[in-house]
């Protein structure tokens, strides 16, 4: 870079330097400097000229161009000639003095560049500073400055200048009479007087080694007379400080005799600064210079002085320390200097007056002193060589200190005497304890560290403190080794050293290595002369329990093992090699995880199979029964860590397994049953597990222990009447057979497969139940306590897997399951149910689902109340209001993840449709239930059962899924109920059954339907609470529905859709309405092709499906069951005329009887496939003539409206569509007349709400009518002109018609069309004007329907409904309600004409008209069942 470039550049700089932003001005100021890195001399020549040119520049400016001087000087002063020296030189002087008042930065600045020039080129600055400094006349004040700090930042070329300059400079101090100047004046004294001692110390590296301290003897004491004697009187406390701060080093060089002379004045009046200022550092740093020169002159009147000394600083140390104040840190450290110069020279008076304030009562006072002690022991070693017994008796009562900080301070304290050889010294012992006890201290018990503006610097805790002290003595100090080793093993088992675990482990693994190195005999223990050392047993069985833990403690579980493999030798000698190979694997899978990923139970198989392993290395009888016994000593070493506890029951199980002495192993037993806690729940469980392990080896001998016990004393002593009421022997007495049921219960779940089939039910389960059942003179007394109740059932689940597992499980016949499970559900049952407190229904399904399992298979009526139960215990549970623990949140979802093991375990023995349909039964009042999270749990838990349906779906056949329809229509409904999870768990069970039907096809499992998947893409449409968005999705989920459907299923589901219309949440009954528009406009072409296609009777739910081929047995289905009747629809109320008979194809066939065809014969019966001929759907062919009616029929049987009759069997054989495995099965009635189907279910009546069972009434889903005449009575009768007969006549009819005739086709009239999204209700009647429909005597009268509710019929009557409000339609009030008078004199021909009788919604058209006869033979009964009347003149006449 060119000279003038960087002459331009720098000028440019430092006009830019006048900038009136001060960021600006830094900015420019460190380009200079970094301008100056490159040409040092350039960028100082181009400075030197601006401030010379510039004169008027203002001083800030100056200012910081100076500083910028300064910088370039201090970085390169080797590379500036003398000619650049003298100019810079002379500007910063010229710069210093131009002003005679004081600009402190402008000339603090100027002062600077002279002082970094000094350093390289001091001959120069002297010249030009002495220039300035003449006789006789006080000099600049920055002048003394200057002189001042050239003589602290050169000392060897400053010192051969200072006789000149004290010369001149004395009798100027008389003349200075400023308090500034005289501040001044001592600074210079004070830096001149330490260089002088740092030159007379470095005499050998001194240019002049000739400089002897009597050179400024006579110069020094004449200053010191002036500052002691005239300026430290003044006022001004900085002045003072000065003047003190001048006087520490002037006193090394005052002649011995003077300070020896000055000491009785110079000590008390340094001491008095103490009182006079707050920041004390100065006066303490000048102290301890002052007794170092007093020392060193071997001065006699320091000790006339040592009492007040001693006081004076002591005071100080105690002085609350603030860490915000580095100056008083600092004072604490010239203090403590103090005290080691005073411990030099009088080492006894200093112990005499510290070691009796150790039992001060005064904390600080007491944590001052320990502060001195400890240094003393440092600092003043030699001193106190002969002194260590005498510190170690009094460090007697400060180890019983209980305060924090006193601790910390002991603590300090046996750290620097362990350094010092004090704990070799009889005694010592105590002092490793302190520390081994402060290490054992609980993180929790200590205090908080102290904050910012705390009275105590030191942050570390005792324990902390405790911690590095015992690892920094035993692995730096080696004199140390033999006092530790092998002394720090006896604090292993004790359990009050628990928490100093890990240290301990770390500091004995480093000494045993360390002695291990030394030689094998130094490693090896001696137990005869260490009497107190623990035995191996009691190391290893220490080391392995609360290994268990391992990340407690700050990791003590890989410390723990670490030293377990460090001693190997001294455990057992065959061990080495093993564990070298084991123990870093155990390590290893600590290092892989943290306190929150690793299994606790992984983890303790883990250490027990490392103790197996060891136990079969050693192979030694009488070493493995020490081990048991040193392992059951310690027992009550952990009653208050239960975790631990149950670990080491699980170890001594272990170690008597592999113990062959069966005596050993029974008395440790009974030992152990004995003096078990059994009110603990972690015992309990300890102790149980104890058993089972040791049962592995021991079977006989364990169960035979456990009877011999509960024939011991402790049952004895409270079996009797009287002590039955005694509450506290009963409550020991109920805990004792807890234990000995979970007992059993492990030894069943740990025993040898080829040995528990025997046990289980001989021994096992009839002791469990014997320990269970309390008996009082022959009076069975139920247990009110929950822990034998958990107990119990967790033992049945024990028995039940072990039982599961066996090899002979398959042809094993369990005769207690029936027992079992009645008794698990005794406890299900007396849980309340609305609340969820307890694991007991929790665990007993859990039972229950492990004992489903097993064979023989649970009875039907068995089953279905299991699940009844479980389901009415777990789904009314009320949900746990917000904030509250997150225990009761873990407990709900593990009794939903129980009950859903079980019902999947249910499902899982009839992996059938028929299976699967059951199952829904159960759910489905759940499904429909009004509380949200009922419904939410049901959906969830049927999602669940389908995707397990489907995960085991094995088809080897392709047969339809016939219940498809029904279960789509259950479910597809839900999508628009009220909670968003609900919806979303309606889409999945629909998904899932879509991928079900599929399964049906042929489909492989990894299949993936486009069409099926697409709804899951409509899941987030759900989400979403806008309706209009809502049943949109609903929509779109009926056209995906549409796409998959089979055509069989397709009145199916629209039957069941109907039902939906009537639900009470108005979200699923308006996306019902919606789903049946869609499927009528995307397939109702189907139902025009087939107008009499009718669903096959028995096709609904809960109906057989029938075994085909010629092995087929009549009346049984496809599992070889008996055909039981279908329960949709009473067998007297099937949607078929009376002489003709629905065929397994679902032709509806007129009988071939005596009566002539066409007509309703009596004793019609369903037709065989034998004799189904029909050439194509929807054909009529006569029937086969049936069978006549037995005799005996009571009223039920004779159709009298009082319950269903049982249907007959049929042969499954359908010729007309070809083999169908799911046939219709029909009954026939004993009635001459046919009495009309009852109407299909409706929605409910305002104030009757379903709900589950055992709150109302509520129609199961194997009620449901599926099958449905025709679509005319579906939507209300003989359509929009005729009479509706069907279940939604009215608006819901109206509306069907519409959108099915949009659809389908029908009558050429324009239908005034109802939105299908609106509300649907069940509709309600009255008599309005004449119709011109046929009817059975001409003159029907149309039902209008209206928007009320009227009450619910009367089971077992026909026509009676409640009252209809007034309102609607005039014309109709009339009729509809008479005068009371009118209704009094009713004639029996009125009545029995039907006149004035409101017929039931949606009954059948036969009974808008009765005959005039009536069942009651005259009696007129309001409630009699009419007969009807011919029905070739209504619109269910036959056609032939």
């Amino acid at each position: 870079m060119a000279e003038p470039y960087v002459k331009k550049l720098s000028t440019v700089l430092l006009e830019a330097i006048t900038d009136k932003d001060p960021l600006v001005q830094e900015q420019v100021c460190g380009a200079l400097c970094a301008l100056g890195e490159a040409q040092p001399a350039e960028v100082l020549r181009a400075c030197e000229e601006y401030l010379w040119q510039h004169e008027k520049l203002a001083h800030p400016y100056r200012t910081m161009i100076l500083r910028a001087m300064e910088t370039v000087v201090s970085s390169h002063i080797s590379d500036l000639d003398k000619d650049m020296a003298r100019a810079v030189i002379f500007l910063a002087s010229s710069e210093m003095t131009r002003v005679k008042d004081l600009v402190c930065d402008w000339q603090q600045a100027a002062s600077n560049v002279l002082v970094a020039v000094g350093k390289q080129f001091i001959g120069l600055v002297m010249e030009e500073v002495l220039s300035k400094f003449q006789p006789g006349a006080l000099p600049h004040y920055f002048v003394v400055q200057t002189l001042a700090n050239l003589a602290a930042s050169n000392v060897f070329g400053m010192v051969p200048f200072l006789t000149s300059i004290l010369s001149t400079m004395l009798p100027m101090l008389g003349m200075a009479k400023h308090d500034t100047m005289r501040v001044a004046f001592c600074c210079a004294l004070q830096h001149f007087s330490e260089s002088t001692l740092e030159y007379l110390a470095n005499l050998d590296q001194a240019p002049d080694p000739t400089v002897r301290k009597d050179t400024f003897a006579t110069d020094i004491f004449s200053a010191y007379d002036i500052l002691f004697n005239h300026w430290l009187q003044s006022r001004e406390a900085k002045l003072r400080l000065a003047v003190v701060e001048a006087l520490g080093p002037m006193s090394h060089l005052l002649p011995s005799e003077k300070l020896e002379e000055q000491l009785p004045k110079l000590l008390p009046g340094v001491l008095a600064l103490y009182r006079k200022h707050a920041e004390t550092f100065h006066v303490s740093k000048s102290l301890g210079q002052i007794l170092e020169a007093a020392v060193s002159v071997g001065s006699r009147t320091l000790e006339a002085q040592l009492d007040a000394l001693l006081a004076a600083l002591h005071a100080q140390i105690c002085v609350p320390v603030e860490s915000s104040s580095p100056l008083v840190v600092s004072n604490r450290k010239e203090v403590l200097r103090c005290f080691t110069v005073l411990a030099c020279c009088s080492p006894d008076r200093l112990l005499a007056f510290l070691l009796p304030k150790l039992d001060a009562n005064n904390e600080r006072t007491r944590v001052g002193t320990l502060q001195v002690v400890r240094h003393v022991i440092n600092s003043a070693a030699s001193q106190m060589e002969v002194r260590k017994p005498f510190i170690l008796s009094s460090m007697r009562l400060p180890l019983l200190d209980t305060n924090s900080k006193v601790k910390r301070a002991v603590v300090q304290v046996i750290s620097a005497m362990a350094h010092h050889g004090y704990l070799e010294q009889p005694g010592g012992e105590a002092m490793v304890a302190y520390i081994v006890q402060q290490c054992a201290l609980p993180p929790e018990a200590e205090p908080q560290k102290p904050g910012p503006d705390s009275e105590d610097p030191a942050t570390d805790s005792v324990r902390d403190v405790s911690i590095s002290t015992l690892y920094l003595v035993s692995t730096t100090v080696d004199r140390m080794s033999h006092v530790l080793w092998p002394h720090l093993l006896e604090f292993l088992t004790p359990v009050r050293f628990t928490g100093a675990l890990t240290p301990l482990c770390r500091s004995l693994v480093h000494l045993a290595q360390k002695r291990e190195e030394v030689g094998a005999d130094a490693f090896l223990i001696q137990y005869d002369s260490n009497v107190t050392l623990p035995s191996p047993y009691a190391i290893t069985t220490r080391l392995l329990t609360v290994s268990s833990n391992p990340y407690l403690g700050d990791g003590r579980g890989a410390a723990s093992l670490r030293l377990l493999s460090v001693l190997h030798r001294n455990i057992h000698p065959l061990l080495g090699q093993r564990w070298a190979t084991t123990v870093p694997l155990l390590l290893e899978h600590l290092d892989e995880h943290t306190e929150e990923t690793l299994s606790q139970k992984e983890w303790e198989e883990r250490l027990l199979a490392f103790l197996r392993d060891t136990l079969a290395v050693v192979s030694d009888n009488t070493w493995i029964c020490q081990l048991s016994l040193e392992m059951c000593r310690q027992l009550p070493c952990y009653n208050g860590t239960p975790q631990e506890k149950n670990f080491l029951y699980k170890c001594i199980g272990t170690t008597l397994g592999a113990a062959s002495s069966k005596e050993v192993v029974r008395k440790h037993l009974q030992e152990l049953l004995e003096t078990a806690r059994h009110q603990e729940e972690a015992e309990r469980e300890g102790l149980a597990c104890c058993f089972g392990i040791c049962a592995t080896s021991h079977l006989d001998d364990v169960l035979a222990q456990l009877e011999d016990f509960m024939r011991s004393d402790v049952f004895r002593r409270s079996t009797g009447i009287f002590n039955i009421f005694k509450d506290r022997s009963e409550n020991e007495v109920e805990k004792v057979k807890s234990t000995l049921i979970l007992c059993y219960g492990h030894v069943a779940a740990r025993a040898p497969r080829e040995l528990v089939l025997a046990k289980v039910e001989s021994d096992i389960l009839r002791n469990i139940f014997q320990y269970f059942s309390t008996k009082v003179l022959g009076i069975k007394v139920e247990t009110k306590d929950p822990a034998l109740k958990l107990c119990l059932i967790q033992s049945v689940c024990m028995a039940s897997q072990a039982i599961c597992s066996s090899a002979q499980a398959g042809s094993f016949h369990f005769s207690r399951k029936a027992e079992l499970v009645a008794q698990m559900m005794e406890f299900i049952k007396a849980e309340p149910p609305d609340s969820l407190r307890t694991p007991i229904r929790k665990k007993a399904m859990l039972a229950c689902t492990y004992l489903v399992s097993l064979e023989p298979a649970l009875e039907e009526r068995v089953q279905a109340d299991l699940i009844r139960g479980c389901l009415h215990s777990v789904m009314g549970v009320l949900p746990e209001p917000e904030g509250e623990e997150d225990r009761q949140e873990s407990l709900y979802l593990d009794t939903m993840r129980a009950l859903e093991d079980l019902l999947t375990s249910l499902l899982r023995r009839n992996m059938t449709p028929q299976g699967l349909q059951i199952m829904v039964e159960h759910l489905s009042p759940w499904i429909r239930s009004p509380r949200g999270h009922e419904r939410v749990r049901a959906l969830g838990l049927s999602a669940c059962l389908l995707q397990h349906f489907l995960e085991h779906l094995h088809v080897s056949a392709l047969v339809p899924f016939h219940n498809l329809g029904l279960l789509i229509g259950l479910f597809s409904p839900r999508c628009a109920d009220l909670w968003p999870a609900t919806r979303q768990e309606a889409v999945s069970c629909v998904h899932a059954l879509l991928y079900l039907q599929l399964g049906y096809e042929g489909f492989s499992r990894d299949y993936r339907d486009d069409v099926a998947e697409q709804l899951l893409a409509l899941k987030e449409g759900l989400v979403h609470p806008d309706p209009a968005v809502l049943f949109h999705t609903c929509h779109g989920i009926a056209q995906i529905i549409a796409k998959r459907l089979p055509p069989e299923q397709l009145i199916s589901l629209l039957l069941t859709l109907f039902e939906s219309l009537g639900d009470p949440d108005k979200n699923c009954s308006r996306a019902a309405t919606i789903m049946v528009n869609c499927l009528l406009r995307e397939r109702g072409s189907m139902l025009q092709e087939k107008p009499h296609l009718h669903p096959v009777a028995g096709a609904g739910p809960g109906a057989q499906p029938h075994r085909t081929g010629p092995g087929a047995a009549p009346g049984e289905d496809e599992q070889g069951r008996p055909v039981q009747g279908d329960p949709g629809l009473p067998a007297k109320q099937l949607p078929w005329p009376r002489g003709h008979a629905a065929a397994p194809c679902g032709h509806v066939c007129p009988a071939r009887g005596p009566e002539r065809p066409g007509v309703w014969a009596r004793g019609a019966r369903a037709v065989p496939a034998a004799v189904c001929r029909a050439p194509a759907a929807g054909q009529l062919h006569p029937g086969r003539p049936a069978a006549p009616e037995p005799a005996g029929q009571g009223e039920e049987e004779r159709g009298l409206g009082r319950g269903p009759q049982e249907p007959r069997a049929l042969q499954p054989r359908c010729s007309a569509l070809g083999p169908c495995s799911f046939c219709t099965r029909a009954a026939s009635s004993g009635r001459k007349r046919a009495v009309a189907s009852p109407p299909l279910p409706r929605a409910p009546y305002r104030g009757q709400i379903p709900s589950p069972a055992g709150r109302a009434q509520h129609q199961p889903l194997h009620h449901w009518p599926v099958q449905a005449p025709s679509l005319s009575a579906l939507f209300g009768g003989a359509g929009p002109g005729g009479l509706p007969s069907g279940p939604w006549g009215g608006r819901a009819g109206q509306a069907g018609w519409s959108c099915l005739r949009e659809v389908v086709g029908g009558r050429p009239q324009q239908l005034g069309r109802r939105s299908l999204g609106s509300s649907l209700g069940p509709p309600q009647w009255h008599f309005g004007a004449q119709s011109t429909a046929p009817g059975p005597r001409g003159k029907g009268r149309k039902l209008i329907p209206q928007g009320l509710q009227t009450s619910p019929p009367v089971p077992g009557t026909w026509g009676r409904t409640g009252p209809v409000p007034r309102g609607g339609d005039r014309r109709g009030q009339r009729q509809y309600a008479p005068p009371r008078r009118h209704r009094r004199h009713r004639s029996t021909r009125a009545w029995r004409s039907g006149r004035g009788r409101v017929p039931e919604p949606g009954a059948h058209p036969a009974l808008r008209r009765p005959s005039r006869k009536c069942e009651c033979a005259g009696r007129h009964r309001r409630d009699c069942t009419p007969r009807l009347a011919s029905p070739q003149r209504g619109p269910w006449a036959a056609t032939p």
